[in-house]
């Protein structure tokens, strides 16, 4: 059965960018805790391949297309798993597709602008939000809270991985839809 990647892209850079994932990612046969809280013997390690000049370019390839698709021109995410994506996406969107980047802080600091958002953060702009790794959508959710609260809003979050944990479901009970560029599935399947 074809994989996420695959299905998503027809030039073989999805299945270029689930083998990257899987040699730089992918850690398994310990148990490590995730930041919902659960555990698991599979767990993506993500900061290596973010890093990496070729994943981090497949990644923005990927997001870039279904911003295209979406007709939208800013992206955002909660610190710190997005922000890497985010200016990746950022610096590969133009000049082709210039599209606008912001991060949420997960607390606000106590000195310069003490802003909840930073970075070229829209109201009315049609914005896609963005996470490395969802499990329960739990991180993204508080990013979604903070982009509305600020006169925002966001039909659709991006992941790199879905690990089919809840996510979906818990984003579609706000309105939102959860797309992945891959899930664990594709690696686990």
């Amino acid at each position: 059965m074809p994989t996420t990647v695959e299905n998503a892209r027809t030039d073989g850079r999805g299945a270029a960018l689930l083998a990257r994932l899987r040699d730089l990612a992918l850690v398994s046969g310990r148990e490590m805790r995730l930041a919902s809280g659960r555990t698991s013997n599979i767990y993506f390690d993500m900061k290596m391949a973010m890093f990496d000049p070729e994943t981090a370019g497949l990644i923005a390839d990927a997001v870039l297309d279904k911003l295209r698709q979406r007709d939208a021109h800013q992206i955002g995410g909660l610190e710190m798993g997005a922000v890497p994506i985010i200016g990746a996406v950022v610096c590969r969107s133009y000049p082709d597709y210039p599209v606008n980047g912001f991060f949420v802080r997960k607390s606000v600091k106590a000195h310069g602008t003490s802003k909840k958002i930073e970075g070229h953060f829209d109201p009315a702009a049609t914005t896609v939000l963005i996470e490395d790794v969802t499990t329960t959508g739990g991180s993204v959710l508080d990013a979604l809270r903070a982009v509305r609260e600020a006169g925002g809003s966001a039909a659709t979050v991006l992941t790199v991985v879905d690990r089919e944990e809840g996510a979906r479901a818990n984003l579609a009970a706000e309105g939102v839809e959860l797309v992945a560029l891959c899930t664990r599935s594709d690696f686990c399947g």
